[in-house]
């Protein structure tokens, strides 16, 4: 087996309007519905399929809670014009740019929180 890439990930949010505004209004995802009035974010050929925290849509999930999440997300451009693009958003700017290392090796990042204060970093590698 080998992994090709991550499809969907899952966030239980407690306010799914409020994190839907968010993520469109900040970062430009789009928001889309599926299955039974179910709720996501896509963006590229990926997407965060988001829970309300009230309302499980799955029984197996057992420790599901709003603001659990960290993940990071790559990138296109200058680092410093996204995280001016964030603050411009009114999206308080945590950490960075700083220096880390991903998937791909030596990266730039900047975080910051979502409403449920699961933390994003979004990030960019060196052309």
């Amino acid at each position: 087996m080998r992994i090709q890439r991550l499809d969907h990930l899952v966030l239980t949010v407690r306010d799914l309007a409020r994190t839907l505004d968010f993520y469109v209004r900040v970062l430009g995802m789009e928001e889309v519905t599926f299955g039974a009035g179910r709720k996501a974010l896509r963006f590229g050929d990926q997407k965060l399929n988001l829970h309300a925290a009230d309302r499980p849509v799955d029984p197996n999930v057992r420790h599901a809670t709003p603001g659990s999440a960290d993940f990071c997300l790559i990138v296109e451009g200058d680092l410093e014009e996204v995280a001016a693009e964030v603050r411009r958003a009114g999206v308080p700017i945590i950490l960075g740019p700083v220096e880390r290392t991903g998937a791909l090796g030596p990266m730039r990042s900047i975080y910051f929180y979502d409403p449920d204060e699961n933390l994003v970093e979004l990030a960019t590698y060196p052309r």
